[in-house]
C-alpha cells in the first residue's frame, strides 16, 4: 500500500495488517511515505535482506508495528531485530520445504508461507494447500500465494476441514496482487466481497 485515499479505504473494511513494501525492486516499492497512514490496523514493513540499521530506521519512521523479512535473513539476523514482532516468509513447493523453518522456531513470531516463484513475493500464482499438512511446527503462519477474489470457498474449507492442525496454526491470509488494479493499489470492492465471502 502507498496511496493514502487507497489506504484509508481498505483500512475502512477492518483489515487487521496492512503492509508496505520497502525493497527497491519491488513494483509496489514505497519510495515516499504516504501522507497518510493507518492508525486502525497494524503497519507490516516487508523487508528484502536489508541491512538491519536500515530495517530498524524505517520501523522507527514509520512506526511499524511488525517487520515481514521476505529474503535470506538467517536466525541470527532474526534474533538481532528483537523488540517489535517478526513475519519470516518462506517459499513452499513441497513437504520437504518446511524443513527450512526448523531453525527459525522461536525467534520469529510468524511464518509466511507463499509460493515459489521467480520473485521473492507478488507472483500472483497459488501453491498446493494440501502439502501444508507436512507442516509440523508451533509457529502460527499467514497463507500466501496467489489468493484471489474466487478462493473464498477453497478456504472455508481449508480452515474447516483442511489440513487438521496446520489449518488450526494459520493465522491470518495475505490478499495482495490478485486484489490490485496496479502495483500497490487494491480493488476496494473486490475485497470488501471477498471478505463478505470469508466471515460467513
Amino acid at each position: 500500500m502507498r496511496d493514502a485515499e487507497n489506504i484509508r479505504q481498505v483500512e475502512a473494511l477492518g483489515v487487521d495488517l496492512m503492509g508496505f513494501i520497502f525493497w527497491p525492486r519491488s513494483s509496489r516499492y514505497v519510495a515516499q511515505r504516504p501522507s497518510y497512514l493507518p492508525t486502525r490496523c497494524r503497519r507490516v514493513g516487508v523487508f528484502v535482506d536489508e541491512n538491519i540499521e536500515t530495517v530498524r530506521r524505517i520501523a522507527d519512521d514509520y512506526a511499524l508495528d511488525i517487520i515481514q523479512l521476505h529474503g535470506h535473513e538467517s536466525p541470527d539476523y532474526c534474533a538481532q531485530l528483537h523488540g517489535r514482532p517478526i513475519i519470516k516468509a518462506f517459499n513452499i513447493a513441497t513437504a520437504d520445504d518446511f524443513v527450512q523453518t526448523e531453525p527459525y522456531a522461536g525467534l520469529v513470531d510468524y511464518f509466511l508461507f507463499d509460493t515459489k516463484g521467480k520473485s521473492v513475493g507478488g507472483n500472483g500464482v497459488k501453491f498446493d494447500w494440501s502439502v501444508l499438512s507436512a507442516y509440523s511446527g508451533s509457529t502460527p503462519y499467514l497463507l500466501s500465494g496467489g489468493i484471489g477474489p474466487d478462493d473464498a470457498p477453497a478456504l472455508r474449507t481449508f480452515f474447516s476441514v483442511g489440513c487438521g492442525s496446520a489449518a488450526a496454526n494459520c493465522v491470518g491470509i495475505d490478499l495482495n496482487s490478485r486484489f490490485e488494479l496496479a502495483p500497490g493499489l487494491k480493488d476496494v470492492a473486490a475485497l470488501r466481497q471477498f471478505l463478505n465471502e470469508i466471515k460467513r
